[in-house]
């Protein structure tokens, strides 16, 4: 018996050591990479923690992000611009790309490349989302449909992805897809301000109403809050992102268009408020 313990107890030591390494290794955090580039140089925070300011690339040792999902914000260092704050995920051994513009309300653009797994491991797609809604999505300048929009079976490749909708500057945003993963792409698109679409009355012309007035036929016209990254749609006092506050809508919510200007809805609340709402996260009807 003692000669059969002798010669097993190599062989158990040797099992729980594996074991014990496997283990060690299994729990060591997985990590991604983070690229982040925006117009004009940003401050950028990771869970409210500066992790440094634009172009920043957290892409490898010992720079590289634990994965999970974080909240990302950036800060102009330049210009008056309200600070840019969206969810991202970092999935592991992948990059997390973000890219913004900052530009007066309305004419801001911003992209934001995340991958998750698929339970496919032989599938490559791509998910498209852009705000606001019911863009034209080309793929390799091959029209895909609207968004919102999936993608499935793509060939995991370089590709060029593109977004267009008629009163709004066209986004193009090169992509790489890989097996096992679905792209998620968030698109922000910035309003055209030299071709609006037909109907669109110029800043210029648009003359402010007076409370409780309304333009011939807005009574017929409707628009509808789209989802946002907060949840919730400030109502500024004038058409200006540095206008006060005067409440908030939810999307979903319909409105009778009492006016517009260039990027904004003027709208009357259920209290009687009269207000502007940022055209980026609004549908008219």
């Amino acid at each position: 018996m003692k000669r059969i313990l002798y010669l097993i107890s190599p062989i158990l030591i040797a099992v729980v050591v594996f074991l014990l390494i496997t283990f060690i290794v299994n729990r060591k955090p997985q990590m991604g990479a983070l690229q982040v580039t925006s117009s004009p140089v940003s401050d950028v925070y990771l869970n409210g923690k500066l992790i440094g300011q634009t172009p920043l690339c957290k892409c490898d040792l010992p720079n590289l992000i634990q994965t999970g999902d974080y909240t990302l914000k950036l800060v102009p260092k330049t210009g008056n611009f309200q600070p840019f704050e969206q969810k991202v995920t970092v999935s592991p051994k992948i990059i997390t790309v973000v890219d913004r513009t900052f530009a007066p309300s309305g004419l801001d653009q911003a992209s934001i490349l995340t991958f998750e797994p698929l339970s496919d491991s032989k599938d490559s797609q791509i998910s498209v989302v852009t705000f606001p809604s019911k863009a034209q999505v080309f793929l390799d300048n091959n029209v895909s449909g609207l968004s919102p929009l999936l993608l499935q079976s793509v060939t995991a490749s370089d590709h060029e992805l593109k977004v267009t909708k008629d009163g709004y500057k066209d986004k193009i945003v090169k992509i790489s897809t890989k097996v096992g993963y679905k792209l998620d792409a968030v698109i922000y698109m910035g309003v055209n301000s030299e071709a609006q679409p037909s109907g669109t009355p110029s800043a210029k012309t648009t003359p402010t109403p007076t409370k409780g007035a309304t333009q011939s036929g807005s009574l017929k016209q409707q628009i509808t809050i789209l989802e946002t990254p907060t949840g919730f749609l400030r109502v500024r006092q004038d058409p200006s992102v540095g206008s006060a506050q005067v409440g908030q809508v939810n999307p979903g919510e319909k409105y009778n268009l009492l006016n517009e200007q260039t990027g904004w809805y003027q709208i009357k609340l259920k209290d009687g408020t009269v207000g502007w709402v940022s055209s980026q996260y609004a549908s008219k009807s």
